[in-house]
Order: structure tokens, then sequence, then C-alpha cells
């Protein structure tokens, strides 16, 4: 490969143009959808969710083919598919440690007279595909481009905590145009209410626990995939109620902070007492 060629790849490969990429193909759909008035649970608003969920996906499949070789190619695909990446005990965490917080979010809210929680919308009102899409398919969309993609590239130039919040802030913005859409969960909450500055607060530590889990397990795509469906799956089955959920920000923001303290936040990864802290494995 000639030095020009070597350049313009090098080029593509900055996180700027994949996030670039990403946010443009999503918020040109969604802008269009919002302005349509179509709703979520039709038939073309489910269509048109895939197709808007999917910016993420297309921009790191695209920009992989673009900037890497066989080898770089063949590691994205392995981190989606590869079970033994993900360690064990790590499985608990990514299936365990939300419905924990959720429940002990509950059972604060029930100590202090509140009901704690109730079924969520999928069991109330059978919203099967809606719900279906949620849990699954835009947490597998998502997941091959914030984790799959930009976080190695952030966390290339800064450290885990810095690469964390930067995505924070665009994971957050990534969304935005979903509250101006009828019959999202967004659109619900109402722009600018305290529900949606709750829910803009939660990316910080969402991200943080991604980020903590990812660099844990062989930068595995899957697990992500895996915690992301385990997120909204948890989600879409309970509905917390308005003290249960303030409740379950402070429990998420507890979990970040007791992460950065325990692991660094430099990388958020184990340290090798082999190498006096200074490595990591």
């Amino acid at each position: 490969m000639n030095t020009n060629i070597k350049s313009s790849r090098s080029k593509w490969a900055s996180p700027w143009i994949y996030f670039a990429i990403a946010f443009g193909f999503t918020w040109l759909i969604e802008i269009v959808w919002a302005l349509s008035g179509i709703g979520l649970e039709t038939t073309s608003g489910q269509a048109l969710l895939i197709l808007a969920a999917s910016g993420p996906a297309i921009a790191a499949i695209g920009l992989t083919y673009l900037t890497q070789d066989k080898m770089g190619r063949r590691d994205y695909w392995l981190r989606i598919i590869d079970l033994r990446r993900i360690s064990t005990g790590w499985y608990l965490v990514i299936f365990f440690l939300v419905p924990a917080l959720y429940g002990l979010s509950a059972l604060l809210d029930f100590l202090s007279g509140g009901s704690g929680a109730a079924w969520g919308k999928t069991v109330r009102q059978l919203t099967i595909i809606p719900s279906l899409l949620t849990m699954f398919l835009t947490p597998f969309l998502e997941e091959l481009g914030w984790r799959g993609y930009a976080l190695e590239r952030l966390q290339s130039r800064w450290s885990a905590l810095v690469s964390s919040l930067t995505l924070t802030v665009l994971w957050a913005l990534w969304h935005m145009p979903l509250s101006f859409i009828k019959g999202t969960y967004q659109y619900s909450l109402g722009i600018g209410s305290l529900g949606f500055w709750t829910f803009i607060l939660g990316f910080f530590p969402l991200t943080l626990l991604f980020t903590w889990i990812f660099n844990n397990n062989n930068r595995s795509t899957l697990s992500a995939i895996l915690f992301h469906c385990v997120i909204n799956a948890t989600s879409e089955l309970f509905s917390l109620t308005e003290r249960a959920y303030a409740y379950s920000i402070i429990l998420w923001y507890v979990a970040a902070i007791a992460v950065i303290a325990i692991w660094g936040p430099r990388t958020l990864k184990r340290q090798d007492k082999s190498q006096h802290g200074a490595g990591v494995v």
C-alpha cells in the first residue's frame, strides 16, 4: 500500500468521522420521521426505528472495511461473536447487575412508603414487537458502533474515564430526535421535563459501566450488546415509580464511582500486581 493510501485511510479512521456519519444517518431519518407524525406503534414506525438505529452499525462497518486490513476486519467481527472473550464471572455482572440495582431501588422506595415498581408497558399492553425491537435489535445495532468501533478509538487518545465522558455526551445527543417522535420512551418524558433531565443524567454511569465491562473482557463487543439488552429488557418489563427511578440513578452513580475508585480511571481494568500496579491485564 502506498503512502497516500495509508494517509487517506488514517484520516478516515478518526472517531469524529465515525460520529459524523452515525449522527448524520440517524438524525436525517428521525427528523423526517418526526415531521411525518408517524408513531412508533405503527408498522412504518417500527421499520423507521430499525433504520434509524442502524446508523452506528452502518458507520462502524463501513469505516472498518475502509480503514482496516484483513486482520482488523476479522478482529471486528470476532469481538461480536466470540463467547470466550467474556469471563464466566463477568456474565454474572452483565446479566444480574441491572436487575439487582432495579430491585434495590424498588425496595428503597417500598421502605419509604411507595409501591416500588409495577409491570412495564410490555407486560401491561402486550406491545410485543416494539418491545422486542427495543430489547434486542436496537442494542445490537447501536453497540456495533458505540463500543464495537468508537470506544476503542477514543481510548487510543484518552483515558477510559475521559473516553467514557466523551461518549456519554455524544450517545445522549444521538438520542435527542426521539424526544419528538410519538410512542417513544423519550417522547413520553417530555422535552425539558424533570424525567427528561434524569434520563440524560443516567447516561454517564451507564456509559462508564459499559467501558468497564468492555475493557475487562478483551474488548468484547458482545459483552456490551448483552449488557445493553439486559438494561432495555429490565426497563421494558418493569416500571419503577418516580422516586424509585430517582433512587436507581443514585445507585448507578454509586456503582460508577466505585468502579473508578477500585479499577482506576486510566483503564478501568484489573491491575497486574506482578507489575506493582503499573500495568493492566
